[in-house]
C-alpha cells in the first residue's frame, strides 16, 4: 500500500519538472505550471513527503487519508526561493490494487458562526494599538503547517490562523463576551470576526478602535504584515484571507495560509482548485497609533 501511494506521489512529482508537456496529466499540476510560466518563473525541482492520517476499511475496499507536503524550489530571474504546501488527498484500494487517488477539495464556504456586527459599537472606544510587522510573519512563519495548541483548530482554519498572527502582532483583543463585536478570542468562545472570513473583511473594512486598516487599490500597496481577502466567486460573500509574508523578484507579496497550508504563495491564487474567473480582492493595510 505504502509503495504504491509512493510510486503515484513520484508520478506527480516528474509531471513538474518533466521535459515534455505531454507528461503533465493532472490538471491541478498544469494549472500551477501555467500559473509559474505567467510569472516567469521555473520549477527547477519538486521534493515531497507523504504521511498517512487515517485507514478505514470497507471491504472489500480500503480508504487511507494521507497528507503530502511539497517544496517547490522556484528560480525567478536570477533568484531563488522556496514555496511550501500541503495538501489533502484521499487513495481507494480494491483488495490490494490501486484504484483512485484524489486531492481532497478545500472547502472555503464553512462556517463558524454568523456575520452580524454592531457597528455602532465597533467605533465607540479607543483601544490603543501599535502593530508590530515582524512578529506577526514570525507567527505565520511559525504555524502555518501546525495548529497552535493555545487556540481552537478549525477545518476551515485561515481566519483562525490570520487572526492570530494579527494578535502576535500586537492586535487588542476587545468586545468580549459579545460575539458580534469587536476582534477577541477567549478560551472556547470567539468573535465572529476572529474565526469567520467574511466576518473578518467586514470587520476591517469598518473598524475604528483597536485593531484597524484601511483598503488599498492596487496589492502592490501593502507591506509584509498586510491582509488579502478573497472572494472566489465574486459573489459579495469572502470565503479565504492570508497573510503577506515575503515578496518575489517582481516585487509582488507572497503569503501564507491555512485550510489549504501554504507557505511563500503567490498571492492571487490562480492555481487554487477554488479559483474561479471572477475572483474579487480586497487589500487591506493594517495601520496603527505611529500611523494615524
Amino acid at each position: 500500500m505504502r509503495r504504491e501511494l509512493m510510486d503515484r506521489l513520484q508520478e506527480r512529482l516528474f509531471q513538474y519538472v518533466g521535459t515534455s508537456g505531454l507528461s503533465v496529466k493532472d490538471p491541478r499540476i498544469l494549472k500551477r505550471i501555467e500559473s509559474y510560466a505567467k510569472r516567469n518563473t521555473e520549477i527547477v525541482n519538486v521534493k515531497a513527503w507523504g504521511n498517512i492520517v487515517d485507514i478505514s476499511h470497507m471491504d472489500p475496499e480500503t480508504i487511507v487519508e494521507y497528507s503530502v507536503r511539497y517544496h517547490f524550489f522556484l528560480k525567478q530571474k536570477e533568484h531563488f526561493y522556496i514555496e511550501e504546501q500541503q495538501e489533502s488527498r484521499r487513495a481507494i484500494f480494491f483488495q490490494e490494487d490501486l484504484i483512485d487517488d484524489q486531492e481532497i477539495n478545500v472547502d472555503f464556504h464553512q462556517e463558524t458562526g454568523s456575520e452580524e456586527f454592531l457597528w455602532d459599537e465597533v467605533r465607540s472606544s479607543k483601544v490603543p494599538f501599535i502593530y508590530n510587522r515582524m512578529k506577526a510573519i514570525q507567527y505565520a512563519e511559525r504555524w502555518w503547517d501546525s495548529r497552535n495548541p493555545r487556540y481552537q483548530s478549525f477545518k476551515d482554519n485561515c481566519t483562525n490562523y490570520i487572526s492570530q498572527c494579527l494578535r502576535a502582532g500586537g492586535a487588542p483583543i476587545w468586545g468580549s463576551p459579545n460575539r458580534g463585536k469587536g476582534f477577541w478570542y477567549s478560551g472556547s468562545s470567539y468573535s465572529y470576526s476572529w474565526a469567520v472570513a467574511h466576518s473578518l473583511k467586514q470587520y476591517l473594512s469598518n473598524s475604528k478602535t483597536g485593531l484597524r486598516a484601511k483598503k488599498v487599490a492596487r496589492v502592490t500597496d501593502l507591506e509584509l504584515g498586510d491582509i488579502i481577502c478573497y472572494d472566489f466567486e465574486g459573489d459579495g460573500r469572502y470565503n479565504h484571507n492570508t497573510i503577506i509574508t515575503g515578496r518575489d523578484d517582481d516585487g509582488m507579496p507572497l503569503v501564507n495560509a491555512n485550510t489549504y497550508d501554504s507557505r511563500k504563495r503567490y498571492w492571487a491564487y490562480e492555481d487554487s482548485s477554488a479559483y474561479t474567473p471572477n475572483i474579487k480582492y480586497t487589500f487591506f493595510h493594517i495601520v496603527d497609533d505611529e500611523r494615524d
